[in-house]
């Protein structure tokens, strides 16, 4: 018994010994317009609050309850979150879009959202920018959203495909950390693998269904406001990039909401000195040829001394 005493407390304490993370996450949950998909999204909403908990971030959730319109306490919630200059935010969007061939909204209680009047408020945010839209009529807010420190995921393609969307369904559990979602099995998911996991998974419905699919996800997270399908992607690559344009998904693979039990002990810092040094290290790679192979693996060396520091 007391040796047994004695391994919890180790464990509570080595628990409490982990550094804190400097990460907030905003969720939006539109109007549902009936019953049934009122349960779909609020579901999908609890799944968020308690990844968000696993992850140890600042949770706010809007739209289910309080005011008639969302709008006003939209609003607010981004100014609050301009006010700080450091760590990421997390902006995420459950409901219905739809799209008049001009202009896309999100479906709220009171005034709808617009890509426009969202590009305005996040305008002054200097965090780095985590927007995962999982609604219909999503692909239209991609472009004038995107930008540089900005990840996005939409649920569709365009402004067009204005049905309801199954990728949020998928993207929820898998960002919390669903063992199927990790492909590259290092114990956590990362926005990128949620992605590949939940397009994969929406494909299959439709094809299972024998229907034709109504949405195509995109990520983007090189600042151009061009989306990349999973399709492009071989396992956790793009296999090319678009024409003049710089592949989409590096740092998608960084980013990790719920993290594993060995990242966990890596401070906000550290973790942001490994990423850019692993970036560095892609960079390198692809510079291989003109650098030449003397100063190919002198810089190499100097790299890898500084990652194996930082683990070590």
């Amino acid at each position: 018994m007391k040796r047994r005493i004695v391994l919890l407390l180790s464990l509570a304490l080595s628990s409490l010994a982990l550094p804190a993370r400097d990460l907030e996450l905003l969720l939006v949950q539109g109007a549902p317009g009936t019953e049934e998909y009122a349960t779909l999204f609020a579901r999908q909403a609890v799944a968020w609050q308690e990844a968000a908990a696993k992850a140890g971030a600042t949770f706010t959730r809007l739209g289910h309850e309080g005011a008639a319109e969302d709008l006003p306490a939209l609003e607010a919630a981004l100014q609050k979150a301009a006010a700080s200059e450091t760590g990421q935010f997390w902006l995420v969007f459950l409901g219905h879009g739809t799209f008049d061939g001009r202009e896309a909204k999100f479906n709220l209680r009171g005034p709808d959202l617009t890509p426009g009047w969202l590009a305005e408020r996040l305008q002054p945010l200097k965090r780095e920018l985590v927007l995962i839209h999982t609604g219909s009529a999503s692909g239209a807010f991609l472009k004038p959203l995107a930008g540089p420190k900005r990840t996005i995921v939409t649920a569709t393609k365009g402004g067009d495909e204005v049905f309801y969307c199954r990728f949020g369904e998928h993207f929820a559990p898998a960002i919390a950390g669903l063992a199927e979602a990790d492909l590259d099995q290092d114990q956590q998911v990362s926005v990128l693998e949620a992605f590949l996991h939940a397009s994969r998974r929406a494909a299959e419905f439709y094809q299972n269904e024998d229907r034709l699919a109504t949405e195509h996800a995109l990520i983007e997270d090189n600042g151009d406001g061009t989306g990349t399908r999973a399709e492009v992607f071989e396992g956790t690559r793009p296999a090319a990039a678009p024409a003049g344009s710089a592949p989409d998904g590096a740092r998608a693979g960084q980013i990790v909401l719920v993290l594993s039990e060995d990242e966990a002990r890596l401070t906000d810092a550290q973790r942001t000195r490994r990423d850019e040094l692993e970036r560095r290290l892609e960079t390198l790679k692809a510079a291989r040829a003109a650098k030449g192979e003397d100063v190919f693996f002198a810089e190499l060396e100097t790299l890898l001394r500084e990652l194996a520091e930082m683990y070590r």
